[in-house]
């Protein structure tokens, strides 16, 4: 048995993954377009606050996992329903049950059509991410992995822009091809170690040769979900063209099962691979960084913009994992975290701006600030965010990625601080554009600005901008002792 922290009582991962799905059976049955809204919202947010148990009935203080789930699901192939979190998986749940209620607030007006399949899809949607976090199970985790495709590519290919469908079709393929990889290592696991059992495929001592192959096809599959260049093509794209909700989902969580793929396979079933391949992904994640910042800010399409920022932030994720100390590991996880909170926020905004103006062009939109101010401050302060202003969010979790990288090698880090230029360069860039302009800024006289709806919902993202940048010490603690076992599984050596 795997070491795991006791648990009775209520199932609560099952309910946070099932209780979605049983809400959008639900919607399937509702005609009424308002209700299907306060529906879909409802179910939402008390998912949101039914997640905070997990919070508050957690213990930081052990690495195992917790609020274990076991039960047999088809013995004869020894594959099992097993669930269960630890400190690497817990901050991303939370992360995903706060960003559901807001997908539903933001997509309140904008999304007119086909909405009872809309919110299914959100919902089912939710189940599968959190699934895909909670899974002890290779096969589960595969389900859940897999299902989380055909929502997404839906959600781009129907609600999406004119070249929805090129787009969700590349975001298909790419991410499938990934998956065959992942599937292959799978199998390859299971014939090796007798046991789909995650925790159990860890701290076997499996020949050199054997991790490599497998680290190759876990990393593959992962790296495309990252995506980690040059495989990050099918992001762009898939930004662009997806409803806000689309993008919400995609760069806050949908990325971020990467690098947990990395966190949670890579190192603790093939150290000695990941560390024989760390030096070339640091410099992959280097290369992430510039190349993000220079595509960013090249662009005049915001939703461009904040797209191709998520390559080189997720490229501090990746720096933060693979340079294998505390430092770098727990920056890596908050990085996530702190991503899914801003970029989500930036996402949300540039469809405020989309549904007043019809356009994503920067020079569509300047000079705005003077006619709406209040979206303004918000904007504000998420730009600040993403460029990693001290006392906000990003500043913690990439100040403790490089203080990570500085301790593996000086002039890794000595490359990443042009990144940390460019994206400062292009977030103000976009800032100024649109609060103040030039001299000769479009007419936005007659725009309104943010009502209570978008109020409320970018309001508890400005939040965590502002409780992890001045005090990360809780969001650190439910992490710490599960990096250091991990950093202890990374470091075995056959």
């Amino acid at each position: 048995m795997f070491p795991s922290a006791p648990h009775t009582g209520a199932p609560l991962l099952s309910i946070l993954i099932f209780a979605p799905l049983a809400a959008a059976a639900v919607a399937a049955l509702v005609k009424n377009e308002r209700a299907l809204r306060w529906w879909t919202l409802a179910v939402t947010t008390l998912a949101a606050a039914f997640s905070l148990k997990l919070y508050c009935g957690f213990n930081p203080d052990t690495a195992g996992f917790q609020f274990v789930e076991r039960a047999a699901w088809i013995p004869s192939l020894r594959i099992e329903y097993i669930l269960g979190v630890d400190g690497l998986s817990l901050l991303l749940i939370l992360l995903t049950t706060l960003l559901a209620p807001l997908c539903v607030l933001a997509s309140w007006t904008s999304i007119k059509v086909r909405i009872r399949e809309f919110m299914i899809c959100l919902l089912v949607m939710e189940s599968v991410m959190v699934g895909v976090f909670c899974a002890l199970d290779f096969v589960l985790f595969f389900v859940f992995w897999e299902a989380m495709l055909i929502p997404m590519a839906l959600l781009i290919g129907v609600w999406g822009g004119q070249r929805r469908i090129y787009a969700s079709v590349k975001f298909f393929i790419y991410t499938f091809s990934g998956s065959i990889f992942l599937l292959v290592a799978l199998i390859a696991l299971r014939l090796r170690a007798g046991s789909f059992c995650i925790p159990d495929l860890m701290g076997r001592p499996y020949e050199p040769a054997f991790q490599c192959w497998i680290f190759a096809a876990l990393f593959l599959s992962f790296a495309i979900k990252v995506p980690m260049i040059p495989l990050h093509t099918w992001l762009p794209a898939a930004h662009v063209e997806a409803p806000t909700a689309g993008s919400v989902i995609l760069a806050s969580v949908l990325l971020k099962m990467g690098t947990y793929g990395f966190i949670r396979f890579c190192l603790p079933i093939t150290p000695y691979a990941a560390q024989a391949f760390a030096p070339a992904i640091l410099w992959l994640s280097v290369a992430a960084i510039l190349y993000g910042g220079l595509a960013a800010l090249g662009q005049s399409d915001l939703k461009k913009l904040v797209a191709y920022s998520s390559v080189g932030h997720m490229g501090f994720a990746t720096l933060g994992i693979f340079v294998l100390n505390t430092r770098g590991m727990e920056g890596a996880i908050l990085v996530m975290i702190n991503h899914g909170v801003t970029t989500g926020a930036l996402f949300i905004c540039v469809g405020i701006l989309y549904e007043r103006l019809h356009s994503r062009e920067m020079g569509d939109a300047a000079g705005i600030g003077k006619y709406m101010p209040v979206f303004s401050f918000f904007l504000g302060a998420f730009c600040l965010s993403s460029l990693a202003f001290p006392g906000t969010n990003s500043f913690i979790g990439e100040f403790l990625v490089l203080c990570g990288g500085f301790a593996r090698s000086k002039i890794l880090v000595a490359c990443v601080i042009p990144g940390v230029v460019i994206c400062a360069a292009y977030m103000l860039r976009m800032l100024q554009r649109l609060a103040w302009g030039g001299t000769r800024n479009p007419d936005h006289a007659g725009l309104r600005d943010i009502g209570l709806r978008e109020t409320l919902t970018l309001a508890p993202l400005l939040v965590f901008v502002f409780w992890i940048g001045f005090h990360p010490a809780p969001f650190l603690r439910v992490m710490h002792a599960s990096v250091a076992n991990l950093l202890q599984q990374a470091g075995r050596l056959p």
